[in-house]
């Protein structure tokens, strides 16, 4: 069932800062802090199961699976989830939306990229006609359960191969067909997110990925540009990626796990987040 309270701070006009998970450690850090609404991350997730690419490699199979498991590890909150292209034309559609609305997803995300996608910060995309995307999107919006509370985000890739104007023609498209929220991927420079948001009525999301293509800009600056929300799908990932790489270095060059200079999650504090308590407690009482 779909989470009411993403809908509600919408809604409210709250602005949402949402991390992206990329497994389920960082699942559980993002519940330990206490965010409310968390971003299913496709290239991320993709990374850290696989090993694999962004690029239209993951089956839904696969990741309607990770989303559950994220779903799963951060109860209470609302999960934004990245469906990539919808896994193929409009059965493959309506068949991941109801998967993910199953598995216990609040809002889905669709781009119209051609199969196989690719990283919206990355080269090489093309996009599909937009009558093609449209479609997708009513048939998004047809499929899901829960009109109200479950979302449907419409992603655009055409900035990279369109320019601006393309990008804009498309998002409207999108928001008349029916999406909730609308995604106009990799814009370059300020003034481009500025006038993607004056455009739309509708809650325009930012992607703030570390590394890519978007200047990557404080929350209360989006939310003066005009975004209702904005996630986070690159730093989780990219700060491990760092922190591992350090204390790496630091066995192989002394022959040691802990130093000063590194810092460690205190291992019986993460032993009891990530469930061990319920498991102690049930050996407690039913232990021979």
């Amino acid at each position: 069932m779909a989470n009411p309270i993403l809908r509600q701070k919408l809604d409210a006009k709250e602005f949402l800062v949402i991390p992206g998970v990329q497994d389920m450690i960082a699942a559980t850090m993002v519940n330990k802090v206490g965010f409310d609404i968390v971003y299913g991350t496709g290239y991320w997730l993709t990374a850290s199961s696989l090993g694999l690419p962004d690029a239209g490699i993951a089956t839904y199979t696969q990741m309607v699976d990770r989303m559950r498991t994220v779903a799963r590890t951060t109860p209470g909150a609302a999960l934004i989830a990245d469906a990539d292209t919808g896994y193929g034309g409009l059965l493959n559609v309506h068949h991941t939306v109801r998967g993910y609305e199953e598995a216990g997803v609040t809002a889905i995300q669709i781009e119209d990229q051609e199969f196989p996608k690719k990283c919206g910060h990355t080269p090489y995309k093309r996009c599909v006609p937009v009558q093609d995307m449209v479609e997708k999107i009513q048939v998004a919006a047809e499929a899901r359960q829960d009109k109200e509370n479950f979302l449907i985000i419409a992603r655009t890739d055409a900035r990279a191969s369109g320019g601006v104007d393309e990008a804009l023609r498309r998002l409207e498209a999108y928001d008349k067909a029916g999406a909730d929220i609308l995604f106009f991927e990799a814009p370059q420079s300020e003034d481009e997110m500025r006038t993607a948001c004056a455009a739309f009525d509708k809650p325009m999301l930012a992607n703030m990925a570390d590394g890519g293509k978007t200047p990557i800009l404080p929350a209360e600056v989006l939310k003066e540009i005009g975004y209702a929300l904005a996630i986070y799908p690159s730093m989780t990932s990219l700060v491990a990626a760092a922190a591992m790489e350090k204390a790496l270095r630091t066995l192989k060059d002394k022959g040691l796990s802990q130093t000063p200079d590194i810092d460690m999650f205190d291992f019986n504090e993460f032993c009891k987040l990530i469930g061990f308590q319920e498991v102690w407690d049930f050996e407690k009482r039913w232990a021979r």
